[in-house]
Protein backbone atom coordinates (compact mmCIF):
# COMPACT_ATOMS: atom_id res chain seq x y z
CA UNK A 1 0.00 0.00 0.00
CA UNK A 2 2.94 2.36 0.54
CA UNK A 3 3.36 2.96 -3.20
CA UNK A 4 -0.31 3.96 -3.49
CA UNK A 5 -0.06 6.45 -0.64
CA UNK A 6 3.24 7.79 -2.03
CA UNK A 7 1.65 8.38 -5.43
CA UNK A 8 -1.36 10.22 -3.98
CA UNK A 9 0.79 12.38 -1.70
CA UNK A 10 3.11 13.27 -4.58
CA UNK A 11 0.12 14.39 -6.64
CA UNK A 12 -1.35 16.37 -3.73
CA UNK A 13 1.91 18.18 -2.95
CA UNK A 14 3.18 18.45 -6.54
CA UNK A 15 6.61 17.27 -5.49
CA UNK A 16 8.42 14.09 -4.50
CA UNK A 17 10.43 16.09 -1.98
CA UNK A 18 7.33 17.49 -0.23
CA UNK A 19 5.66 14.08 -0.31
CA UNK A 20 8.74 12.55 1.30
CA UNK A 21 8.70 15.19 4.06
CA UNK A 22 5.03 14.57 4.87
CA UNK A 23 5.27 10.77 4.77
CA UNK A 24 8.61 10.50 6.55
CA UNK A 25 10.60 8.98 3.68
CA UNK A 26 13.54 10.11 1.60
CA UNK A 27 12.89 11.69 -1.78
CA UNK A 28 14.49 8.71 -3.54
CA UNK A 29 12.26 6.29 -1.63
CA UNK A 30 9.13 8.11 -2.81
CA UNK A 31 10.45 8.08 -6.37
CA UNK A 32 11.14 4.34 -6.15
CA UNK A 33 7.66 3.63 -4.74
CA UNK A 34 5.97 5.57 -7.54
CA UNK A 35 8.17 3.82 -10.09
CA UNK A 36 7.19 0.46 -8.55
CA UNK A 37 3.51 1.38 -8.91
CA UNK A 38 4.07 2.36 -12.53
CA UNK A 39 5.70 -1.03 -13.19
CA UNK A 40 2.78 -2.75 -11.47
CA UNK A 41 0.30 -0.94 -13.73
CA UNK A 42 2.54 -1.16 -16.82
CA UNK A 43 2.29 2.54 -17.57
CA UNK A 44 3.71 5.97 -16.75
CA UNK A 45 1.66 7.88 -14.20
CA UNK A 46 3.76 10.96 -13.57
CA UNK A 47 5.94 13.20 -15.71
CA UNK A 48 8.88 14.77 -13.90
CA UNK A 49 10.40 18.17 -14.75
CA UNK A 50 12.24 21.01 -13.08
CA UNK A 51 8.88 22.70 -12.45
CA UNK A 52 7.59 19.70 -10.52
CA UNK A 53 5.40 16.77 -11.49
CA UNK A 54 2.32 16.43 -13.66
CA UNK A 55 -0.03 13.54 -14.26
CA UNK A 56 -0.02 11.71 -17.57
CA UNK A 57 -3.38 10.89 -19.18
CA UNK A 58 -3.10 7.40 -17.67
CA UNK A 59 -2.26 9.00 -14.32
CA UNK A 60 -5.46 11.05 -14.51
CA UNK A 61 -7.44 7.89 -15.27
CA UNK A 62 -5.92 5.79 -12.50
CA UNK A 63 -5.91 8.48 -9.76
CA UNK A 64 -9.56 8.10 -8.60
CA UNK A 65 -9.22 4.30 -8.48
CA UNK A 66 -6.03 4.52 -6.43
CA UNK A 67 -7.76 6.97 -4.08
CA UNK A 68 -10.60 4.48 -3.64
CA UNK A 69 -8.13 1.71 -2.81
CA UNK A 70 -6.43 3.89 -0.17
CA UNK A 71 -9.77 4.94 1.31
CA UNK A 72 -10.88 1.31 1.47
CA UNK A 73 -7.60 0.39 3.14
CA UNK A 74 -8.11 3.12 5.72
CA UNK A 75 -11.66 1.85 6.36
CA UNK A 76 -10.24 -1.66 6.86
CA UNK A 77 -7.80 -0.34 9.46
CA UNK A 78 -10.63 1.52 11.19
CA UNK A 79 -12.70 -1.68 11.19
CA UNK A 80 -9.87 -3.50 12.94
CA UNK A 81 -9.83 -0.76 15.57
CA UNK A 82 -13.60 -1.17 15.97
CA UNK A 83 -13.08 -4.78 17.02
CA UNK A 84 -11.12 -3.47 19.97
CA UNK A 85 -13.78 -0.90 20.77
CA UNK A 86 -13.85 2.85 20.31
CA UNK A 87 -10.41 3.44 21.75
CA UNK A 88 -9.11 5.53 18.87
CA UNK A 89 -10.08 6.60 15.41
CA UNK A 90 -10.03 9.45 12.92
CA UNK A 91 -13.14 11.48 12.06
CA UNK A 92 -12.85 13.38 8.77
CA UNK A 93 -15.43 16.12 8.27
CA UNK A 94 -16.24 18.45 5.40
CA UNK A 95 -17.59 21.77 6.61
CA UNK A 96 -18.18 25.39 5.69
CA UNK A 97 -16.87 28.30 7.74
CA UNK A 98 -19.88 29.18 9.90
CA UNK A 99 -20.31 25.60 11.15
CA UNK A 100 -16.54 25.27 11.59
CA UNK A 101 -16.44 28.41 13.76
CA UNK A 102 -19.68 28.24 15.72
CA UNK A 103 -20.74 24.58 15.99
CA UNK A 104 -17.81 22.21 15.70
CA UNK A 105 -15.52 23.46 18.49
CA UNK A 106 -18.19 22.81 21.15
CA UNK A 107 -19.30 19.53 19.60
CA UNK A 108 -15.75 18.23 19.38
CA UNK A 109 -14.96 19.32 22.94
CA UNK A 110 -17.98 17.49 24.38
CA UNK A 111 -17.40 14.37 22.25
CA UNK A 112 -13.74 14.12 23.26
CA UNK A 113 -14.78 14.17 26.93
CA UNK A 114 -16.33 10.75 26.23
CA UNK A 115 -13.78 9.52 23.68
CA UNK A 116 -10.51 11.40 24.29
CA UNK A 117 -8.41 9.23 21.96
CA UNK A 118 -10.44 10.11 18.86
CA UNK A 119 -8.81 12.53 16.39
CA UNK A 120 -10.46 14.99 14.00
CA UNK A 121 -9.53 16.15 10.53
CA UNK A 122 -11.55 19.12 9.20
CA UNK A 123 -11.75 20.12 5.55
CA UNK A 124 -13.30 23.53 4.84
CA UNK A 125 -14.94 24.31 1.50
CA UNK A 126 -18.19 25.25 -0.20
CA UNK A 127 -21.24 23.02 -0.65
CA UNK A 128 -19.97 21.60 -3.95
CA UNK A 129 -16.52 20.84 -2.55
CA UNK A 130 -18.00 19.05 0.47
CA UNK A 131 -20.40 16.98 -1.63
CA UNK A 132 -17.55 15.87 -3.90
CA UNK A 133 -15.28 15.05 -0.94
CA UNK A 134 -17.99 12.81 0.54
CA UNK A 135 -18.57 11.01 -2.76
CA UNK A 136 -14.88 10.35 -3.40
CA UNK A 137 -14.24 9.30 0.21
CA UNK A 138 -11.90 12.14 1.18
CA UNK A 139 -14.16 12.86 4.17
CA UNK A 140 -16.53 10.58 6.09
CA UNK A 141 -19.42 13.04 6.19
CA UNK A 142 -20.08 16.74 5.93
CA UNK A 143 -22.32 19.67 6.72
CA UNK A 144 -24.22 20.86 3.64
CA UNK A 145 -27.23 22.64 2.26
CA UNK A 146 -29.28 19.63 1.07
CA UNK A 147 -30.35 21.53 -2.06
CA UNK A 148 -26.72 21.54 -3.16
CA UNK A 149 -26.12 17.76 -3.03
CA UNK A 150 -27.36 14.70 -4.90
CA UNK A 151 -27.03 10.93 -4.45
CA UNK A 152 -26.21 11.34 -0.74
CA UNK A 153 -28.17 10.67 2.44
CA UNK A 154 -28.96 13.92 4.26
CA UNK A 155 -30.24 14.52 7.80
CA UNK A 156 -31.57 18.04 8.54
CA UNK A 157 -30.26 19.69 11.71
CA UNK A 158 -31.34 23.30 11.81
CA UNK A 159 -32.93 26.12 9.80
CA UNK A 160 -30.70 29.17 9.40
CA UNK A 161 -32.25 32.50 8.40
CA UNK A 162 -30.30 34.67 6.00
CA UNK A 163 -30.03 38.41 6.63
CA UNK A 164 -29.22 41.49 4.63
CA UNK A 165 -25.82 42.88 5.64
CA UNK A 166 -25.26 46.62 5.13
CA UNK A 167 -22.77 49.39 5.93
CA UNK A 168 -23.89 51.44 8.94
CA UNK A 169 -24.50 54.54 6.78
CA UNK A 170 -26.48 52.71 4.10
CA UNK A 171 -29.97 54.18 3.38
CA UNK A 172 -31.60 50.82 4.18
CA UNK A 173 -29.89 50.62 7.58
CA UNK A 174 -32.71 52.65 9.15
CA UNK A 175 -35.41 50.23 7.96
CA UNK A 176 -36.78 47.56 10.30
CA UNK A 177 -36.87 45.12 7.37
CA UNK A 178 -35.66 45.35 3.78
CA UNK A 179 -37.36 44.16 0.64
CA UNK A 180 -35.52 41.71 -1.58
CA UNK A 181 -35.92 44.08 -4.53
CA UNK A 182 -34.15 46.84 -2.60
CA UNK A 183 -31.04 44.66 -2.41
CA UNK A 184 -30.65 44.82 -6.20
CA UNK A 185 -29.56 48.45 -5.93
CA UNK A 186 -25.89 49.22 -5.43
CA UNK A 187 -22.89 46.84 -5.51
CA UNK A 188 -23.62 43.32 -4.25
CA UNK A 189 -20.97 41.03 -2.72
CA UNK A 190 -21.80 37.37 -3.39
CA UNK A 191 -20.73 34.60 -1.01
CA UNK A 192 -19.55 31.89 -3.41
CA UNK A 193 -20.94 28.61 -2.04
CA UNK A 194 -20.38 26.43 -5.09
CA UNK A 195 -22.93 25.39 -7.67
CA UNK A 196 -25.91 26.68 -5.68
CA UNK A 197 -26.50 29.98 -3.89
CA UNK A 198 -29.63 30.35 -1.78
CA UNK A 199 -29.82 34.16 -2.26
CA UNK A 200 -29.33 33.93 -6.04
CA UNK A 201 -32.03 31.25 -6.23
CA UNK A 202 -34.49 33.53 -4.40
CA UNK A 203 -33.53 36.52 -6.57
CA UNK A 204 -34.17 34.45 -9.70
CA UNK A 205 -37.50 33.12 -8.41
CA UNK A 206 -38.67 36.71 -7.91
CA UNK A 207 -37.29 37.88 -11.30
CA UNK A 208 -34.68 40.12 -9.68
CA UNK A 209 -31.01 40.38 -10.52
CA UNK A 210 -28.48 41.76 -8.02
CA UNK A 211 -25.64 43.99 -9.19
CA UNK A 212 -22.83 41.54 -8.37
CA UNK A 213 -19.52 43.38 -8.15
CA UNK A 214 -17.56 40.82 -6.10
CA UNK A 215 -17.55 37.03 -5.65
CA UNK A 216 -15.90 36.05 -2.38
CA UNK A 217 -15.35 32.62 -0.78
CA UNK A 218 -15.16 33.76 2.84
CA UNK A 219 -18.05 35.37 4.76
CA UNK A 220 -15.75 37.19 7.17
CA UNK A 221 -13.94 38.83 4.29
CA UNK A 222 -17.34 39.97 2.99
CA UNK A 223 -18.19 41.52 6.36
CA UNK A 224 -14.90 43.39 6.34
CA UNK A 225 -15.61 44.70 2.84
CA UNK A 226 -19.10 45.84 3.86
CA UNK A 227 -17.64 47.64 6.88
CA UNK A 228 -15.52 49.61 4.40
CA UNK A 229 -18.61 50.52 2.35
CA UNK A 230 -17.73 48.36 -0.67
CA UNK A 231 -21.20 46.89 -1.02
CA UNK A 232 -24.03 44.90 0.53
CA UNK A 233 -24.69 41.18 0.84
CA UNK A 234 -26.94 38.43 2.18
CA UNK A 235 -25.31 36.13 4.74
CA UNK A 236 -26.50 33.31 7.02
CA UNK A 237 -27.44 34.34 10.55
CA UNK A 238 -25.12 31.68 11.97
CA UNK A 239 -22.03 33.28 10.47
CA UNK A 240 -23.08 36.67 11.86
CA UNK A 241 -22.94 35.42 15.46
CA UNK A 242 -20.32 37.28 17.49
CA UNK A 243 -19.66 39.50 14.47
CA UNK A 244 -16.42 41.48 14.97
CA UNK A 245 -17.29 44.11 12.33
CA UNK A 246 -19.24 47.38 12.51
CA UNK A 247 -22.08 46.54 10.15
CA UNK A 248 -25.88 46.39 10.17
CA UNK A 249 -28.04 43.29 9.65
CA UNK A 250 -31.71 43.32 8.68
CA UNK A 251 -34.40 40.72 8.08
CA UNK A 252 -35.47 40.30 4.45
CA UNK A 253 -38.93 40.12 2.89
CA UNK A 254 -39.60 37.55 1.56
CA UNK A 255 -37.58 35.60 4.10
CA UNK A 256 -34.62 33.52 2.95
CA UNK A 257 -33.81 30.39 4.95
CA UNK A 258 -31.23 27.67 4.38
CA UNK A 259 -31.25 24.21 5.94
CA UNK A 260 -28.07 22.91 7.51
CA UNK A 261 -27.87 19.13 7.16
CA UNK A 262 -25.46 16.27 7.63
CA UNK A 263 -24.62 14.32 4.48
CA UNK A 264 -22.93 10.95 3.93
CA UNK A 265 -22.94 8.06 1.45
CA UNK A 266 -23.62 4.98 3.55
CA UNK A 267 -23.46 5.36 7.30
CA UNK A 268 -23.19 1.59 7.79
CA UNK A 269 -19.71 1.44 6.27
CA UNK A 270 -18.31 4.57 7.93
CA UNK A 271 -15.59 4.22 10.59
CA UNK A 272 -17.12 3.62 14.01
CA UNK A 273 -15.86 6.94 15.39
CA UNK A 274 -17.62 8.84 12.59
CA UNK A 275 -20.86 6.90 13.13
CA UNK A 276 -20.76 7.71 16.83
CA UNK A 277 -20.11 11.39 16.14
CA UNK A 278 -22.98 11.59 13.64
CA UNK A 279 -25.33 10.05 16.22
CA UNK A 280 -23.94 12.44 18.86
CA UNK A 281 -24.73 15.48 16.67
CA UNK A 282 -28.22 14.26 15.76
CA UNK A 283 -29.04 13.41 19.39
CA UNK A 284 -28.02 16.89 20.50
CA UNK A 285 -30.19 18.43 17.80
CA UNK A 286 -33.17 16.24 18.76
CA UNK A 287 -32.93 17.61 22.32
CA UNK A 288 -33.09 21.14 20.87
CA UNK A 289 -29.82 21.97 22.54
CA UNK A 290 -27.96 24.94 21.03
CA UNK A 291 -25.36 23.88 18.52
Amino acid sequence: MNSYYAFIKAVETGSFTKAAQELGYTQSAISQMVHSLEEELSTTLILRSRKGITLTPDGEEFLPYIKNICNSHRELIEKLKEVEGLQSGLIRIGTFSSVACHWLPGLIKDFKEQYPAVHFELHQGNYTDISNWIKEGSVDFGFVNPKAVSNLTTTPLQEDEMLAVLPVDHPLAAHSKVLLKELTNGPYILLDEGEISEPLTIFKQNNFEPNIQYRVHDAYWIMSMIEQGLGISILPKLVLNRCPYTIVTKAISPAIVRTISLAYKDKRVLPIASRYFIDFIIERYSKNEPL
